[in-house]
């Protein structure tokens, strides 16, 4: 194939020097994007509803618009996947990403409106190859073809003709530029696919015997094809299939618990890893230098960002910062007002501000307890239904549990591992795992996914926790009494091995 990086190296890097102006006009760019969002919105049910034809500072903005959490926005987000126009946004929205977290229903549909396509996603991948061009000026990206690995379409019922609900990836994969098909695979129809059992052969169908260059996608979702793709060629270093592989973008869940695992079957002298910050809600940062893994924040791609401090997010009336305010060394709860009508969400991720000229951020974690180490967002609510629903059905009563993620080894995928201290244990607990299992992958889609087939992530197993294990373990915290709190869901594993260590 043709290496027509030198041709795109110009378009890509030229949009660099726009981005210089981050480090000293940071607050000019961001109130830009503000008023350019309200102007569009004006005429919405929420321009109206906010008088936004008469909103031109920040001031006025965060004075008349309050803070909202999915739960508050759920009602005219519905009204959108109905097919209702002008609700958040201008128009009608064909597509949302569907995902679970919410306390109020299985999943939650974030819209992906035209302008957040154009503007944010498109404009977002296309930043990562601008940075990653800079960094590597002897890369040959474009000598060959990228591997992109996506998710799929859901099958919701009763919707209304052209509105698609799924998996962002799907989304942007199924609106992708046709010419860009021309350096990607797997085909759309393959990209697509459902079922897993039928979609990992044929992604490695599609890929073995191509010229890949680089990698697009979440981390364990690829390790699992990787591992495929070796097996189905006997070989033990992935730069043996494709040899001209220099590049992984990855994004969606934390690299770190990886990276040890892509090492050992990547060529490290060819290999560099890029991390990005894509999350349904909208794309908000990408690594700009190999020294750091810390990522700039994208300020002119349709998201005006607000920073609520860490200290002040369970407040009934939190403290809010625009980005001229905020302090390097902080963590805050990121706000978002984006052109996919989300107006100052509380997408519930937290950042620390590694710098502010210009502003790096690096993801700190959730601002609610949950586990998201394979992409399967399961929240402390999905995990109290399912204890009761398995207790109900083995006969068993649970005092206290708590539970981690169990990382992949060379031969296993991860799972998770259940500390549950019983008042009255069940005479099969295989049979509660099994019950607990099933209920979770009824309550929550996005852990339905990942167990299906077990291609991704292996049923849950159980440790039993010994009589009294968490009150010894919240004593020797100083927690126990009035502070008494058992944290049940984690997306590491520190606070369930410092518990192991009293299971004698």
């Amino acid at each position: 194939m043709i290496n027509f990086t030198p041709l795109a190296r110009k378009h890509f890097i030229d949009r660099l020097h726009t981005q210089l102006r981050y480090k000293d006009y940071a607050d000019s760019i961001q109130q830009g994007e503000l008023v350019k969002l309200i102007e569009r919105a004006a005429l919405t049910t929420i321009g109206r509803k906010y008088n936004f034809s008469r909103v031109r500072t920040y001031k006025q903005f965060a004075s008349t618009v309050p803070l909202y959490r999915y739960e508050d926005l759920r009602p005219m987000i519905m009204r959108m996947v109905n097919g209702e126009k002008d609700v958040l946004w201008p128009g009608r929205t064909f597509h949302f990403a569907q995902s679970s977290g919410t306390s109020d229903g299985k999943s939650k549909y974030i819209p992906i409106t035209t302008a957040a396509l154009r503007k944010n996603h498109y404009q977002g991948a296309s930043d990562v190859v601008s940075h990653y061009l800079n960094l590597n000026p002897d890369s040959r990206l474009f000598a060959g073809k990228g591997f992109i690995l996506g998710g799929s379409f859901a099958n919701e019922l009763n919707l209304k003709p052209g509105t698609h609900v799924g998996d962002l990836s799907a989304t942007l994969i199924n609106n992708i530029n046709p010419v860009v098909n021309l350096f990607r695979v797997p085909s759309k129809r393959v990209a697509l696919m459902e079922d897993w059992s039928e979609k990992l052969p044929a992604l490695v169908d599609a890929s073995i015997n191509e010229n890949i260059t680089n990698l697009s996608g979440v981390p364990s979702w690829f390790l699992t094809v990787l591992k495929e793709v070796l097996k189905r060629k006997g070989a033990s270093c992935i730069h043996e299939v494709w040899p001209n592989l220099e590049v992984f973008f990855h994004g969606g869940i934390a690299f770190a618990p990886y990276r040890e695992q892509y090492e050992k079957i990547c060529d490290m002298s060819k290999m560099h890893f890029l991390d990005t910050y894509n999350a349904s809600e909208g794309f908000f940062a990408v690594q700009s230098d190999w020294e750091t893994t810390a990522m700039l924040l994208l300020l002119d791609v349709g998201v005006f960002y607000e920073f609520i401090p860490i200290e002040d997010i369970d407040s009934s009336t939190p403290e809010v910062y625009p980005i001229w305010e905020i302090e390097a060394g902080k963590t805050y709860e990121l706000v978002i007002t984006a052109c996919n009508g989300l107006w100052r969400y509380r997408i519930g991720d937290t950042v620390t501000i590694e710098q502010t000229h210009p502003v790096k951020i690096k993801i700190a974690g959730r601002t609610k307890s949950f586990i998201n180490a394979f992409g399967e967002e399961l929240m402390v609510h999905n995990a109290d239904d399912a204890i009761t629903a398995a207790s109900a059905a083995t006969g068993a009563e649970v005092l206290n549990y708590t539970a981690a993620p169990v990382y992949a080894g060379d031969n296993t995928h991860g799972r998770h591992e259940w500390l549950i201290e019983f008042s009255t244990k069940p005479a099969d607990p295989a049979a509660f795992m099994r019950a607990l299992d099933e209920r979770l992958q009824q309550v929550n889609s996005d852990y339905a996914a990942k167990r299906s087939g077990n291609i991704f992530l292996d049923a849950p197993t159980l440790v039993i926790a010994e009589e009294g294990l968490f009150d010894r373990w919240l004593g020797s915290t100083g927690k126990l009494g009035g502070q008494r709190k058992i944290p049940r869901l984690s997306n590491n594993r520190d606070t369930i091995d410092d518990m192991l260590t009293f299971n004698h």
